[in-house]
Parts: C-alpha cells; structure tokens; sequence
C-alpha cells in the first residue's frame, strides 16, 4: 500500500498579503475618520471666529456711515460755516448749464 500524502492547508503569499491589507484597513479607518472629523472641527471653529470678525466690522463700518451722514448733514455744514466766519450767498452761486 502506498502512502497518500496529506495536503496540508498552506496559506500563499497571495493570501498573506490579502489578510495584511485587510488587517491594515480595519486598523486605519476608524483613525482616518478620527483625524477627519478633527479637521473638520477645526475649520468650523476657524470659519466660526471669521464670522465673528465679520460682523463686528460690519457694526463698525454702520457706526462710521451713520457719522459720514451725520457730518454731511446741511445743518452741520452750516454750522461750521458760521464757525469759519463764512456766510451763505445765493448771489454768487451761477447755473452752469
């Protein structure tokens, strides 16, 4: 009788290399999202703090129109004319037309 030789379930590079990269995968993902959603927060707090900074020029930028309007008004033209001892003629005003 001849002796049967008995295949033994040898695992191939092939597979090795497959139970590697899965090994790997399972590994990093939860790490890469992790490191993601750090990112993400990260710029969220970022674009949190330029929009703060936005709207307190915007009030800035209101608070300095609003006292354009307030020197540029006819009254307090007038009033600083008085001031400078100048007057108002209407004679020496001309229509150019």
């Amino acid at each position: 009788m001849k002796k049967t030789k008995k295949n033994k379930n040898k695992i191939t590079h092939f597979e090795k290399f497959l139970y590697f990269i899965t090994i790997l995968l399972l590994i990093s993902s939860p790490l890469i999202v992790v490191f993601e959603k750090s990112t993400l927060s990260k710029v969220n707090y970022e674009v949190e703090k330029i929009k703060k900074k936005i709207t307190i020029q915007e009030k800035e930028n209101e608070s300095l129109q609003m006292k354009i309007n307030e020197l540029a008004s006819l009254e307090n033209i007038q009033k600083v004319i008085k001031d400078k001892g100048l007057e108002y003629n209407n004679d020496n005003i001309k229509n150019i037309d």
